[in-house]
């Protein structure tokens, strides 16, 4: 219960900066929303460009062990997967504030399942990531720091990426539970290296076992 309100206070917190504590909006954020969704990105700050883009690969992340995850859940957990696409932490901390705390995985995988276990998907997720981060490092600074003083947008989603980093070991530790990996001194490897932890972890981590492929299998054995 401690760990469900806590999350909440945080959810509410966080709202409640975002909306009347940090910057000001700026006039020409629709503008810059909309040029950063459409690839034109001459004028821009690269590494506005690569937080931007960033923002879209973690609930990617997320996904990966929300889904599964929430095989064993009451709640959708694909719906608030969705919905962090588009609000980030804002839709991730919900989840987490009513899930209940699991480390067992029933069943067959399904076909998407399987997509997001699969470590070709973490793979991909991980050289795209690597590609993004080495166009925005290469951007300006000074920059970057000014606009994070004065724009509500690049704020919040400086702070959504700092906030995901933070919460994936909450979901993390279940997961590598399901994997047979409980109590793994690589837990800290990952939980503590933001973005390339968790990205080198969909890329390397054991896949589950698929509980209906071997039921299926032992049905087909001879007597």
């Amino acid at each position: 219960m401690i760990r469900k309100i806590g999350f909440g206070l945080l959810w509410v917190g966080f709202i409640t900066y975002a909306f009347i504590f940090a910057p000001p909006d700026q006039p020409d954020t629709a503008e810059l929303i909309a040029q950063l969704s459409s690839g034109e990105w001459q004028d821009i700050n690269p590494l506005v460009v690569g937080l931007f883009n960033i923002m879209g690969v973690w609930p990617i992340i997320y996904s990966c062990l929300m889904i599964i995850d929430g095989r064993e859940q009451k709640l959708p957990a694909w719906a608030f997967a969705m919905a962090s696409f588009g609000v980030g932490a804002f839709a991730i901390l919900p989840y987490l504030a009513l899930r209940e705390s699991n480390q067992e995985f029933t069943g067959s995988k399904g076909v998407l399942l399987k997509f997001l276990d699969a470590r070709w998907f973490g793979i991909a997720i991980t050289l795209g990531a690597i590609v993004l981060l080495s166009y925005g490092l290469n951007g300006d600074w000074g920059d970057f720091i000014s606009q994070w003083q004065t724009s509500r947008f690049i704020h919040v989603m400086s702070l959504d990426f700092c906030l995901l980093c933070l919460l994936f070991p909450v979901l993390l530790r279940d997961d590598m539970a399901r994997r047979g990996m409980k109590n793994s001194p690589w837990f800290w490897a990952v939980a503590l290296v933001p973005l390339l932890g968790p990205l080198l972890y969909l890329s390397f981590r054991p896949p589950l076992s698929d509980e209906g492929k071997e039921e299926v299998t032992s049905t087909q054995q001879p007597v």
